[in-house]
């Protein structure tokens, strides 16, 4: 299943790491085994960001590259208290950015004190800042976090609704307009699969994006993707996200006029002069869920909501989370337990019988008195 993106995000890596100092660039290294290149990519921007604030704070006089250790070992928790606080006042980065930035420093600072050795076998730092900075509190519960999701995903009939639409529906709604009116014939077949295969088997942008023919398995309906860590896994898919893929294969090769040697199962249309086509990238696919979500009016809908939708829907009608958890590719179980609280209407039901249960009272107490 190999991503012709990869290379090109490896060498956006190595443009980023040649700018920062050469144990960043180690510790980047040693991680390319066990992390996938975009959240790679993700750490190096954050170091960056980091790096520039401490040369435009005065910690240390001189080019990014060359900030030594001993600047590291030396800032205090209020100093990584006031790096926080830019983030979050001058670049308006929310709690969960600011928390996912404070992660990828507590990583390079645990490798630069408990992994990384000099040659006399001394670790590179002794004394670790970032082990006293608590991450940023989010105070809302799974329930809360569910009921926030719950507005934003499909429900019931919306499933088959939102599939119908962007196979036959979205048509009648750019009749007017020739120019959509073309596209969308020419990429009916290719968009309903992909919209029926995230909702019929809950796979992450990333994964949709990575795969190849060759990793579509119809008698079995499972699909190999990598997933986080780069570990490979088997993902069942629906019956009619199955019957979708078909009907897309069968056009691909000559709607999209494909060589033998493009084993990318989703494409673009043909561009440029040589009228050249390539594998589908995370940001055309994010870009015809929000076209296809907005024309039928959940404007909220993108990849990872159809993401949601799948597993809460799987999980009302299965009611099984370690299934669930191993389907979505979770790692930790409390991921996927915000599902529960998704699909939860039994409480619903019992609120409302409640002012039943009160009305019958209120007729028996009358019934005492008369």
């Amino acid at each position: 299943m190999a991503d012709e993106r990869t290379p090109h995000l490896y060498d956006r890596i190595d443009e980023k790491t040649a700018q920062l100092p050469w144990y960043v660039t180690e510790y980047v290294n040693k991680k390319m085994r066990v992390m996938s290149p975009r959240s790679l990519l993700n750490y190096c921007h954050d170091y960056l960001i980091f790096f520039d604030w401490l040369l435009a704070e005065g910690y240390y006089q001189g080019k990014r590259t060359d900030v030594p250790l001993g600047c590291l070992e030396k800032l205090t928790p209020q100093t990584v208290e006031n790096f926080l606080s830019y983030l979050q006042f001058r670049l308006q980065n929310d709690k969960f950015t600011i928390n996912r930035k404070l992660s990828s420093l507590k990583s390079l600072f645990n490798y630069l004190q408990n992994v990384a050795e000099t040659e006399d076998l001394k670790p590179y730092i002794v004394r670790n800042v970032m082990a006293k900075i608590a991450f940023n509190k989010i105070k809302e519960d799974q329930e809360t976090v569910a009921q926030k999701m719950a507005g934003k995903i499909l429900w019931d009939d919306e499933y088959e609704a939102f599939r119908q639409f962007v196979a036959e529906g979205y048509r009648e709604s750019v009749k007017e307009n020739q120019k959509l009116l073309n596209f969308h014939t020419q990429n009916t077949e290719r968009d309903t699969a992909i919209i029926s295969l995230i909702l019929g088997s809950g796979l992450r942008l990333s994964e949709v994006v990575g795969l190849d023919i060759k990793d579509v398995d119809f008698q079995k309906r499972m699909v190999r993707v990598i997933r986080k860590g780069n570990k490979e896994q088997y993902v069942f898919f629906s019956e009619q996200a199955g019957l979708d893929l078909e009907d897309y294969l069968s056009v691909r090769n000559k709607k999209y006029k494909l060589p033998a040697t493009n084993q990318a199962l989703f494409v673009s249309a043909p561009m440029g002069p040589k009228g050249t086509t390539r594998r589908l990238s995370p940001r055309a696919i994010e870009n015809l869920v929000k076209k296809y979500a907005k024309a039928f009016g959940k404007p909220a809908l993108s990849v990872h909501k159809l993401r949601h939708s799948f597993a809460t829907r799987y999980q009302a009608e299965n009611n099984d989370i370690p299934k669930l958890r191993r389907q979505l590719g979770h790692s930790a179980i409390q991921t996927t337990m915000i599902y529960t609280h998704l699909s939860n209407d039994e409480l619903k039901v019992a609120v409302d019988h409640m002012d039943d249960h009160f009305e019958k009272g209120d007729e028996k107490e009358q019934d005492e008195f008369t």
